[in-house]
């Protein structure tokens, strides 16, 4: 079992490192629950592969396997691609989803190199029943991982907030704060901002104000701006005043003009629909991992755009488009479905 540590990692100079800093791993969740993708199944997992072998280049891969069955249609689809085994390991843990960046905790690390782990609470975005599979896997990761944790009693996902590693922190009102799919009834903006300085080793706050149409999560930042340095982020910019992004992006806009940053236009994609629903295709959702970055595309004129901005933030990194249009109908993509293990050292 993973040692649950006193006190909090703020108390002992622990921080959340940026996503851009070395990783040891990035875990995963296998695909399975094919209520998720409703008709449009049977090519989640081939994308899943695609993800996995660009990621096993450049770092470990964890996977979190729900069954005997999941592994080996696993390994026959990472057999397909081509991904390079001596860098995946699997873990049997069974959960309901896939988004592992809101259900595994939030990793954080110490002057010394020393890494621990943070479990906050899931309850499913505060609108699925169906989420103490992915309770009891993002508690089981930190022994997993090797690595002591804390576990803040308060709900939160990691794809509510982006760090710049050096004491910001940028989030929603929408999530954070709104009365729908709240997650903390009892706790104001200043007990919040408290919770994040203490586990997450946070300076200050940076409070947007609504994600992007779509979003079921009900406002992730993840799809609305990350951090691409310490002194800089991409903000995704809608200029067409009839898409109903509009308006929620100007205000967003207006308010990161006042942020200590510096602050670049990442497009959005046409809006994608299926079945008559706005889902939450957004090129926010990329991740950075060793050496690369992986993008989600769209089959979109814009993708060519988002690359090239995201090039431009990276140079140092190969920025690696992923299509993610049929991923997407699971209303989540390339960074939902990740999270980052910091190397020690």
């Amino acid at each position: 079992m993973s040692q649950l540590l006193p006190g909090t990692p703020r108390a002992a100079a622990y921080r959340m490192p940026a996503e851009w800093e070395p990783h040891e791993a990035t875990w995963l969740a296998w695909p399975h629950n094919e209520e998720d993708w409703p008709g449009r199944f049977e090519p989640i997992p081939w994308v899943y592969g695609e993800i996995v072998r660009k990621l096993a280049r450049v770092e470990r891969v964890r996977i979190l396997i729900n069954s005997d069955a999941a592994e080996d249609s696993a390994r026959n689809v990472l057999d397909k691609v081509g991904a390079d085994w001596n860098a995946i390991e699997f873990f049997r843990q069974p959960t309901d989803r896939v988004w592992a960046r809101d259900f595994a905790p939030l990793f954080v690390k110490n002057p010394a190199g020393h890494v621990a782990a943070t479990k906050w609470r899931f309850n499913g975005w505060a609108k699925y029943d169906n989420h103490l599979l992915d309770e009891a896997a993002g508690l089981a990761i930190p022994a997993f991982a090797g690595v002591p944790h804390w576990r803040p009693e308060i709900v939160l996902e990691g794809g509510s907030l982006d760090v710049n590693g050096a004491g910001l922190l940028l989030t929603t009102e929408e999530c954070l704060l709104s009365t729908v799919q709240q997650r903390n009834p009892e706790l104001g903006r200043d007990e919040i901002e408290l919770a994040l300085r203490d586990h997450l080793g946070i300076d200050r706050v940076l409070w947007l104000n609504e994600g992007i149409a779509g979003d079921d999560t009900h406002g992730h930042v993840d799809d609305l701006a990350r951090f691409t340095a310490p002194d800089s982020l991409v903000l995704v910019d809608e200029p067409d005043p009839r898409d109903e992004n509009f308006h929620r992006l100007r205000d967003n806009w207006d308010r990161v003009r006042h942020f200590p940053v510096r602050a670049r236009a990442l497009p959005m994609p046409a809006p994608l629909v299926f079945d008559g629903q706005r889902l939450p295709a957004s090129y926010a959702n990329f991740y950075i991992a060793n050496k690369t970055v992986l993008v989600p595309t769209f089959n979109d004129p814009n993708d060519r755009l988002a690359l090239n901005v995201l090039a431009e933030c990276f140079p140092h990194r190969e920025v690696i488009g992923i299509d993610c249009v049929e991923l997407i109908w699971g209303l989540g993509t390339l960074h939902c479905m990740t999270q980052q293990q910091p190397a020690a050292g």
